[in-house]
């Protein structure tokens, strides 16, 4: 796969492009269904399946205060759409100047004159250039000055729901991670690396926890959540609290997870860890020894939820 880091480095010399556009922010079930047709359609004409995006998210550029909480980290979604056997990734630079030219002159300049697109597949509901002025229907109207065809596609509906990222950014937040997994495809994960904590867990609850830090915009809800994580190529059950730990007066916030039946040291390395179900709301405690016989309690319930996940 070749992926172009900013526009200025495509050459009008891909095999017949067939291309779509967006921020593919989660890499869902309705990305993958364009993204298919992309494949399929590139593969009948011997040409190249291409996906348009930007980085970083241009309302983190247009408008900050409206930016959501991304699903994917940009190096995450790269990975993602290069595991779908896609092409070719564009991934444009979003800047300020970026976000002033006219959706007209994206499509001449950069999608015709710059990559040469043949086929354009783009989702019912997208729109592009300054002032979102760019539509699908803006698309069709220039397909055949500039030599293109276009397909819209229609949103994809779950569960009597229409399928997008905004939805599953709330199911996240609301830690409802046992149902992401209908639209994501796969559970959701976020990747951290150990760092030093607060030294706890093993003296004072007899539990070890990976302290993480993470790139990642959003995690789910504060509270305990039964996980798997992988580490150096296993994977192993685990206990994630989110929170604050109010027992212990804590300030300031933490992401840890204990790795159930590891043995060895955790310092410095990268975890992937998959969120399964929420357990419980994070608590405040009386004491060490009731937050103690909670976390027996939970450790025993994510077991029995984890049971047929792993096979280690």
């Amino acid at each position: 796969m070749k992926i172009f880091d900013g526009i200025e480095k495509v050459k009008k010399n891909l095999p017949y492009p067939v291309l779509t556009i967006g921020n593919f922010d989660g890499m869902h079930l309705g990305h993958q269904a364009i993204f298919r047709m992309l494949k399929e359609r590139a593969k009948k004409k011997n040409g190249t399946s291409v996906v348009f995006t930007f980085v970083p998210h241009p309302l983190s550029v247009i408008a900050p205060e409206r930016a959501p909480k991304l699903l994917t980290t940009y190096k995450d979604k790269i990975t993602l759409i290069k595991n779908f056997g896609i092409d070719a990734i564009i991934c444009a630079n979003f800047t300020k100047n970026f976000s002033n030219i006219s959706a007209e002159d994206f499509v001449r300049k950069i999608l015709c004159k710059g990559i040469g697109v043949k086929e354009i597949f783009i989702g019912a509901n997208y729109l592009f250039g300054k002032g979102r002025k760019g539509s699908p229907e803006l698309l069709k109207s220039m397909s055949k000055e500039c030599g293109f065809t276009v397909k819209v596609v229609d949103e994809i509906t779950i569960n009597d729901k229409n399928l997008s990222s905004s939805k599953i950014r709330t199911l996240v937040s609301k830690g409802k991670v046992h149902e992401v997994s209908a639209f994501l495809g796969r559970s959701y994960s976020v990747e951290g690396i150990v760092v030093e904590g607060a030294k706890r867990g093993k003296s004072l609850l007899n539990t070890p926890t990976a302290n993480l830090l993470t790139a990642n915009e959003l995690l789910p809800k504060d509270g305990v959540y039964a996980v798997t994580v992988d580490i150096d190529g296993k994977t192993y059950c685990g206990a994630t609290n989110i929170g604050y730990n109010p027992t212990f007066g804590d300030k300031k916030f933490s992401f840890e997870t204990h790795v159930l039946d590891f043995k060895g040291k955790l310092l410095g390395k990268t975890l992937k860890v998959t969120f399964h179900k929420r357990i419980r709301d994070e608590m405040k405690f009386s004491g060490i020894e009731e937050l103690k016989t909670q976390l027996k309690e939970d450790i025993e319930q994510i077991r029995a939820v984890l049971k047929d996940s792993i096979n280690n």
